[in-house]
């Protein structure tokens, strides 16, 4: 249960890293503006400094989970558990509030949310037994 409480883990830091990509290092190229629904360029460039700050809080989450997993598997495993917690659930509850505020993005909202939130269940069985 460790094994796949890492690997969604993993996955949910990896996609977050890409999404950070994404946002901060390829917001000019037209298949990011395409997967975002950006239309124009004009578009692109008036939210270019809102997705590049949007990018790193991206990979400041794939950080906190990435840290976590370490610090559990090395035997910190509270603040592991707490990094990995703390990463995943607000991976989660970004994902949440995508698929709520834009239900058109479901989705990306879904593919977001779903690798942190099996994280956080599987991570669960792992404390609890």
């Amino acid at each position: 249960m460790l094994l796949l409480t890492m690997i969604f883990g993993g996955l949910a830091a990896a996609i977050h890293i890409y999404i950070f990509v994404l946002e901060s290092v390829a917001w000019d190229r037209a298949s990011t503006r395409k997967a975002f629904g950006i239309r124009s360029d004009s578009e692109a460039a008036a939210t270019r400094s809102l997705a590049f700050n949007q990018g790193f809080y991206n990979l400041f989450l794939a950080v906190l989970v990435a840290l976590g997993m370490v610090l559990f598997l090395t035997g910190s495993t509270v603040v592991g558990a707490t990094l990995f917690f703390a990463g995943t659930g607000s991976m989660c509850a970004a994902g949440l509030v995508l698929l709520f505020s834009s239900p058109q993005l479901a989705r990306a909202a879904f593919t977001q949310l779903a690798a942190p939130a099996v994280g956080i269940i599987l991570g669960l069985f792992v404390l609890t037994s």
